[in-house]
């Protein structure tokens, strides 16, 4: 049977109340001409309606593909298109936090990880039950898998606690999509689909798999670019059976990222020797802070006597990949994105979930199993509060709404963690001079406070897990030890009462090896971590 059909006659078949399984890390893999079209057609008739949307990260950009829905949503003043959606990070999409923020529909999420396990749990119809979320906000006993007051009312997604042998667990639930929106490069007449010019794999077989399993298998969309009269079965990702119709798309509605149409570089084709970075004018003291996240992988480098794998977050926990990079450290510190992708050098902001002259890409569920499992050696990832007892809030705030994104999976199994991030928030003036940190104006607001607004990360289950525990910021280094917090450096400059302490709600303990920060990270030009790593790999 042919399955290469016009848009138009394919969406007919989406019903009113369909549970809508969409693949897409920000735009990478975003079925963004479906999607589109998808509302155009509600726009136009009033149907499909009342849709439920599951996703296993964002499938959207700033006023794009759902982000651009919610936004002519908004401007319509009509919200019967969208009943609810389960989506893992609504960082970059303004318009569908708004529609969160004020309840126009219910709203939940899951860590990317356990999403992407979700989808394959639902494809062999068995339950998604991991240690991941326990004792953070992601608890039922704190606030769940909710997002707004719809979704705490209808829930139509959940999380319970169940005990395994005496340990506890947490299992997460979402109704089975019957509708499933992918996106591949190219497909053949038969519905066979290739990826062979996506930026990523992300979950795009796994969510085909979910719609087609039992009971009652669903129908599966595939945008593609074009259609080829053959495809080497080495390169199906998705084999035709699988797939019910495939439309092609217009090029500007299937980027390859919010702002690469396409880039060979970017999908594997090609693999630049050398990649050119911004250049760091002015040494400032985020740079600072993610110079000393990577003397801390040298220093684990040093101790391993190895190359590391480690993930970094976004922030300034990204920043490290310019570091990494500008001191030729690519081919010992192995970075990795939540996407999928494995070296090379990671873009950021709408961008991010996409590298160029990766060294590798692997299917997004199989990173999530790997972070969670902790084969990986480090992680570094952002914080917006830390308490006393050295408990993480990334990114939640009452007035904003990002979703947990991958951060709760990659806590969890990391055997190590560095945090990091500025010490203060707000308007500042801080720079670097003469290998000195000089606070002129610091930030009005304090991160370090008496009580997290939400906790990502609970201090007291990682230290149970085991694992290494450190908070890096411009002025002051951490550690995390039974005790809570421990004040082990401080930046040279900086009077530690005045600009450490005072700056604190709780007062963490201090090291009998309290010591000044290494200088040559707050001096201009390249620090040589290359040769202290040379040195170690051959010793």
């Amino acid at each position: 049977m042919r399955k290469v059909v016009d848009v138009n006659d394919a969406l007919d078949f989406i019903k009113d109340g369909s549970v809508i399984a969409v693949s897409g890390f920000n735009m990478a893999t975003t079925p963004e001409y479906l999607l589109l079209k998808l509302y155009e057609t509600y726009r136009n008739t009033g149907h499909p309606r009342d849709l439920f949307f599951v996703a296993d990260s964002l499938p959207a950009a700033r006023n794009r593909a759902l982000d651009l829905v919610a936004k002519l949503m908004i401007e319509d003043n009509d919200f019967g298109f969208i009943r609810g959606f389960m989506l893992t990070f609504l960082g970059v999409a303004p318009n569908l936090q708004r529609l969160v923020i004020e309840n126009r529909v219910e709203a939940y999420a899951f860590p990317i990880g356990v999403a992407t396990r979700w989808f394959r749990n639902t494809a062999s119809r068995t339950p998604t039950i991991t240690k991941v979320g326990l004792g953070t906000f992601l608890d039922p006993r704190q606030d769940g898998v909710y997002l707004n007051d719809l979704a705490r009312e209808r829930k139509t997604c959940s999380v319970d606690v169940i005990s395994i042998n005496g340990d506890e667990y947490l299992v997460y639930n979402c109704p089975k999509p019957n509708v499933g929106l992918i996106r591949g490069s190219a497909a053949d007449e038969y519905g066979n689909l290739s990826m062979s010019e996506e930026a990523i794999y992300g979950s795009v077989l796994a969510i085909a798999q979910a719609v087609k399993a039992q009971p009652n298998p669903g129908r599966v969309f595939a945008q593609v670019l074009y259609v080829s009269r053959f495809i080497s079965p080495r390169d199906v990702h998705v084999p035709g059976p699988l797939i019910d119709y495939v439309v092609l798309s217009p090029p500007e509605h299937h980027t390859q990222s919010a702002s690469i149409r396409y880039d060979p570089s970017v999908c594997g084709r090609v693999l630049l020797s050398n990649v050119c970075l911004p250049s760091n004018d002015k040494l400032n003291f985020e740079y600072v802070i993610a110079r000393r996240v990577v003397l801390e992988f040298v220093s684990l480098i040093e101790k391993l006597g190895r190359p590391i794998a480690v993930n970094l977050g976004i922030g300034i926990p990204a920043l490290a990949a310019r570091v990494i990079m500008s001191e030729k450290l690519e081919d010992y510190i192995v970075m990795t994105i939540e996407s999928g992708p494995w070296g090379g050098v990671a873009l950021s902001d709408d961008d991010f979930g996409v590298a160029i002259s990766p060294k590798a890409i692997i299917p997004m569920p199989d990173q999530f199993i790997i972070y969670e499992g902790g084969a990986i050696d480090v992680a570094s990832l952002g914080f917006m509060q830390v308490g006393p007892r050295g408990d993480v809030n990334p990114s939640f705030l009452p007035e904003r709404v990002t979703g947990p994104g991958g951060f709760p999976v990659i806590a969890h199994g990391s055997p190590r963690l560095y945090f990091a991030g500025a010490f203060t928030a707000g308007k500042r003036d801080i720079i670097i001079s003469n290998d000195r940190l000089m606070i002129l104006v610091d930030g009005p607001i304090i991160k370090f406070v008496n009580k997290p607004y939400k906790i990502g990360f609970n201090a007291e289950l990682g230290l149970k897990m085991g694992k290494e525990v450190m908070y890096i910021t411009e002025r002051a280094v951490f550690r995390l030890t039974n005790e809570g917090l421990v004040l082990e450096e401080y930046a040279p400059g900086v009077d530690i009462e005045k600009d450490i302490l005072s700056k604190m709600e709780f007062k963490p303990r201090i090291s009998r090896n309290l010591h000044p920060m290494d200088e040559s990270i707050f001096r201009e030009g390249e620090v040589g971590f290359r040769k202290l790593v040379e040195y170690a790999i051959r010793h």
